[in-house]
């Protein structure tokens, strides 16, 4: 198996062509793509140097890297992210097995592969981390002031079929908040896969393919294109996230559901949509995108409008401008859900670990 070393830049793009593991892609610079209606807003997917928008809501991300600098500690998670990244790639353009089990079979190899990559680079550099892993659970030191959040395919229906978006994902926790993460997303499909590199470190912004991004300065619901989740179990929570779909349906620009939590977050850091929520994601879903919106300039609460964690069950982030508008429609729904007795409490957080909330 491959080793990877820290990478010497901490904002470095990572874009890999398809069926190869050779030296990035070229960089083009961004673009400001506009609709021919006149009415369209024109969308910047990257922009730069924008003021946050004031908040009532606190912030949720560590307000330090600890001990290890935010370089160091955002180089490493880069360097995993991309050695995940290329597994995946690998097995993005593989045949599929018209057999369900082939394909499941795929998404299973392609899923542990890309984590024991990850943990390796990860171990090599921190060894008395602790980390979660989709995959392989809890392992570390429980008593680390660092808790790596690592989901090593998000996505895996859409990687299963060749539709994207799917992604890599890593957040690290700095005594239970956020204080660094990367998300490599796919783009494109099936002959024309490509890569792109999300990061965020505490107080420093965030940045795609190494070019600081911001949330949209889109003020009003009607203008806003909006993304979801749903989860596997047909409860009544899943029942009130389609009611929340239609009602916002009806009253924006459009509501997506895409299927990858961490790619989700990201576009609404780039500016490409306006906000995301879902119930019942996993802190390996959250930990990542959440920082990367609130470095991007946007605002991160629990669906109850409550102060949010990573071990919590509901995640609403916007860019900040649309939260209210959004909670007036959500924060309801939540309460209703909560006085039925669905469980919103924290979904897990490691024994002995120690935090600040």
């Amino acid at each position: 198996m491959a080793r990877y070393l820290l990478p010497s830049t901490t904002t470095a793009a990572s874009s890999f062509p398809r069926n190869a593991r050779a030296s990035p892609a070229p960089i083009l610079a961004p673009r400001a793509l506009a609709s021919r209606s006149k009415h369209a807003r024109a969308i910047m997917a990257v922009a730069s140097d924008q003021p946050a928008a004031p908040s009532k809501y606190p912030k949720m991300a560590a307000p330090t890297t600890g001990p290890v600098p935010a370089d160091e500690l955002l180089g490493v998670i880069q360097a995993a992210a991309k050695a995940g990244a290329e597994v995946v790639m690998e097995a993005v353009n593989k045949p599929r097995n018209i057999q369900y089990k082939g394909v499941a079979d795929l998404v299973t190899d392609t899923d542990k592969l890309s984590e024991s990559v990850i943990l390796e680079v990860v171990t090599k550099n921190f060894k008395d981390h602790l980390i979660l892993g989709e995959e392989g659970g809890l392992i570390g030191d429980s008593l680390s002031e660092y808790l790596w959040c690592i989901d090593p395919l998000d996505g895996t229906t859409n990687f299963a079929h060749g539709y994207p978006s799917f992604s890599v994902s890593i957040g690290v926790l700095f005594r239970g908040k956020p204080a660094a993460a990367t998300v490599v997303e796919f783009c494109g499909g099936p002959m024309c896969w490509n890569t792109r590199t999300i990061s965020a470190s505490s107080g420093k912004g965030a940045y795609c393919n190494g070019q600081k991004i911001h949330v949209s300065p889109t003020e009003k619901v009607e203008q806003s294109l909006l993304v979801t989740g749903f989860g596997y179990e047909h409860d009544d929570a899943w029942l009130t996230n389609i009611n929340l779909f239609k009602e916002f349906t009806d009253v924006s620009r459009g509501v997506r559901r895409l299927g990858s939590a961490a790619a989700d977050m990201s576009h609404v850091g780039l500016g490409i949509t306006e906000a995301y929520w879902e119930y019942r994601l996993k802190p390996w879903d959250m930990a990542a995108g959440v920082l990367i919106v609130e470095e991007a300039g946007g605002v991160v609460t629990r669906m109850d409008g409550g102060e949010f964690t990573v071990f919590d069950r509901s995640v609403l982030v916007s860019n900040g401008t649309v939260h209210d508008q959004l909670l007036e429609r959500i924060q309801p729904a939540t309460e209703d859900l909560k006085k039925k007795g669905i469980d919103f409490s924290m979904w897990f957080k490691p024994d002995n670990y120690p935090t600040d909330f």
